[in-house]
């Protein structure tokens, strides 16, 4: 288990600087189009061959997975802030708070969480430029993903403010933001950096939803929803397998993030 552990981790590593060495490693700009060869299949020049669009499949993979791999920890890092501020007052203060705080949480995780950021993407502009859609995605995912890691954070702090060692702090004359930083925030550290190392595979998977459906990344900016998109027509991919490469590399990608992270798993 270690290697295959070791062996993700390495996997990880070469897709991360392989899409961020895009500039360097693409054959071709991500937008541009060859007008003589749409729909081309794999050769030496096109590796992946050509969209409909003549634009390289290759070069749009890359910075694809640049897109994917860059925001989805933006987006885990956003919604752990956000559960460590929301979950970790109601289970320091306790009390009404805390009742309010875990009330308001499960009606939110009650909820369609996928369901609720499509609705929520499809109420924004859809001519939105590449840019600012990026923002919006993964700025959406991080605001509305916090529930579950706020009941975990909530919960861990709550047993750590009736631990003896907090009871010891205050009793000390140790209190307010004093004894939150030196003694509450470096114990919920473990919890914080498992929450945020989980939800990254689910941020890219949901992105990847999200393009599918049209409500991601705009183009002519790739990202591995939009991607995807193609293998909505079974006769264009069935004569052109290739089409699959960014499947499997979604699929690989976020198979070696659960496998890279099962240490981090087992505190949350």
């Amino acid at each position: 288990m270690k290697w295959i552990r070791i062996g993700a981790i390495l996997f990880l590593v070469a897709v991360s600087s392989a899409s961020i060495l895009a500039n360097f490693v693409a054959p071709a700009p991500y937008a541009q189009q060859f007008r003589d060869e749409p729909d081309a299949a794999a050769s030496r020049q096109h590796l992946l061959g050509t969209d409909d669009l003549g634009r390289d499949r290759f070069s749009r993979l890359l910075y694809g997975t640049r897109v994917s791999l860059l925001l989805a920890p933006a987006a885990a890092l956003l919604s752990s802030v956000l559960a460590a501020l929301i979950g970790g007052t109601a289970g320091f203060v306790g009390g009404w708070l805390e009742s309010c705080v875990m009330a308001t949480t499960d009606l939110f995780l009650s909820l369609p969480w996928l369901f609720l950021l499509i609705t929520v993407r499809a109420l924004l502009p859809l001519n939105a430029s590449p840019t600012a859609s990026v923002i919006i995605t993964f700025a959406l995912l991080g605001c509305l993903g916090w529930g579950a890691a706020a009941r975990v954070i909530c919960a861990d702090a709550r047993t750590l403010c009736g631990s003896d060692m907090i009871l010891l702090a205050r009793a000390s004359g140790i209190h307010g933001f004093r004894l939150i930083w030196h003694h509450v925030v470096p114990n919920l550290r473990p919890v914080l950096e498992a929450q945020f190392w989980i939800s990254i595979p689910v941020y890219i998977l949901t992105e990847a939803n999200l393009g599918i459906l049209g409500l991601g990344v705009a183009e002519p900016l790739p990202s591995w929803g939009s991607l995807l998109r193609e293998l909505e027509s079974f006769s264009a991919f069935s004569a052109q397998p290739w089409q699959f490469v960014p499947l499997i590399l979604l699929v690989l990608t976020v198979s070696c993030f659960h496998v890279a992270m099962q240490k981090q798993e087992a505190w949350a």
